[in-house]
């Protein structure tokens, strides 16, 4: 069970470092309640329980807003307010103290810039950010830390988006141009330059606004024989047959003579026995 969970976490950690660009040390943000979690069921050091679920090291962060909330709450969570000073601090432009929620939300905002991972065991904080793109949650339950599987939104976001990862904008296009202007002139080709560059930008630029997509050729491969080192060589077959012949020529072989009798003669012998 322990394996299958794993091979899922580390699925869901590639697909946001292929998809979204998340990269080593992970960046976890935790609020006051997971915080309080970690301890209250003894998942500590905090940096390798996270750093085994994701399969990578981590850096922990809360931000000042946490901090606070925290200290607000009462003696019920000085452990987790001294565990919360510990961790590096997030940088969060709020002058006055506002709630977890509000100050992640300004943190991650719509595109998750930082790549944060977040850590919160609040459902409305966690069902809120599952409509955003880019953003991992981590949830625990009991003594076990589970990392949400993308949502649905995210799926979507993606598939939408892969269009336009998969082909340049004019700005890739207009440096592509200028890059092989300055290789034209560098070898001496100055008249080829409008011939040559100007109408395969025109074509792809025409192909982008009416919407036509090119779709990638894959090359076939013929069929492949057999490996001639695992084959066994061919063994050169005898003529037996002249070799029969001239033994007989010579009288080595005496050709079998059959007995034949007929079916008359084998029914007599059977009534006689």
């Amino acid at each position: 069970m322990r394996v299958k969970k794993q091979k899922k976490h580390r699925k869901v950690v590639r697909f946001y470092s292929a998809c979204f660009g998340f990269r080593e040390p992970y960046k976890v943000l935790c609020d006051g309640t997971f915080i309080h979690h970690l301890l209250l069921y003894n998942l500590t050091p905090a940096d390798d329980c996270l750093s085994h679920l994701l399969g990578a090291r981590v850096v922990i962060f809360s931000t000042r807003c946490i901090i606070a909330e925290l200290k607000s709450l009462g003696e019920s969570h000085t452990n987790a307010l001294i565990a919360a000073n510990q961790l590096f601090t997030a940088r969060c432009d709020h002058e006055k103290r506002v709630s977890a929620a509000a100050c992640i939300e300004s943190i991650i905002k719509d595109s998750n810039a930082e790549h944060f991972f977040l850590a919160t065991q609040d459902s409305d904080i966690r069902k809120m950010f599952r409509q955003v793109p880019g953003v991992p949650v981590i949830y625990g339950l009991r003594n076990s830390l589970f990392l949400e599987q993308p949502s649905c939104n995210q799926r979507e976001f993606i598939k939408s988006t892969e269009e336009k990862r998969l082909h340049m904008n004019e700005s890739e296009y207009q440096n592509l141009y200028r890059r092989e202007q300055k290789d034209k002139l560098n070898s001496g080709g100055k008249n080829d330059i409008a011939n040559d560059v100007l109408p395969r930008t025109n074509i792809k630029m025409a192909k982008r606004t009416f919407g036509v997509v090119d779709k990638v050729r894959f090359k076939r491969k013929g069929a492949k024989g057999p490996n001639p080192l695992s084959c066994k060589k061919k063994k050169q077959k005898e003529d037996t047959s002249a070799s029969k012949n001239q033994d007989i020529e010579a009288g080595n072989i005496h050709k079998r003579k059959r007995n034949r009798k007929r079916k008359r003669d084998q029914m007599e012998e059977s009534k006689l026995e």
